[in-house]
């Protein structure tokens, strides 16, 4: 069976890709192999589409090209945490608040819905700081939120990375998800990969 899965995103999901390497390092690296090895009579065709700094309104500019028109039969979104960022590191530029990121990312999931017969996987944004308390971490709840209204008005797979790392982070052991805040070490993909494969083992029968 030939399948054909999108992870678009931003840096998270972009996660070390380079010349000659258009899966990367990270997370989506992980699913890549799990899923080879897990399902080897499967054809797996895995296109990562992150790229660095992306919010959701740069994931609609893009939307037609790195989604609708490879006709994926899945499709894996991971975004939020630059919507949240920006208000912290650029509060010049013009922001994403809650109300806009929802109604733009909804146009996204009604897009695929009307241009492909692909199931989707909407994965919650992650952690803005190893701190549960964090500044970042509170305004991520409302986009948390929305990913959540989303997913049960279109009845989409959703995967709770950002549960899971709170969680993590509530455990009060010494090991750490992150290089800075933000981007995934090896445990934070590890992380992320395991909470995408418990989320949507449905989808893979």
């Amino acid at each position: 069976m030939n399948q054909r899965i999108v992870f678009i995103g931003d840096s998270i999901t972009w996660w070390g890709i380079s010349e000659g390497d258009d899966i990367g390092t990270g997370y989506v690296r992980l699913l890549h192999d799990y899923l080879k090895v897990t399902y080897p009579e499967w054809d797996f065709e895995i296109f990562n589409k992150g790229i660095s700094g992306n919010r959701v309104t740069d994931l609609a500019e893009r939307w037609e090209r790195d989604v609708i028109s490879i006709n994926p039969d899945i499709v894996s979104i991971s975004i939020g945490i630059n919507d949240v960022a920006r208000q912290f590191d650029s509060p010049e530029i013009d922001q994403v608040f809650p109300e806009q990121f929802e109604e733009i990312l909804e146009s996204l999931l009604t897009s695929v819905n009307k241009n492909t017969n692909a199931s989707i996987v909407l994965m919650e944004p992650t952690i803005i700081g190893e701190d549960v308390q964090s500044e970042g971490n509170k305004k991520l709840i409302q986009y948390v939120e929305v990913i959540h209204r989303l997913a049960d008005k279109y009845n989409v797979t959703i995967v709770p990375t950002h549960k899971a790392f709170i969680e993590f982070l509530k455990s009060n052991n010494d090991n750490t998800l992150t290089i800075d805040g933000v981007h995934m070490n090896s445990m934070g993909n590890m992380l992320m990969a395991k909470t995408w494969i418990q989320a949507t083992k449905l989808l893979f029968g």
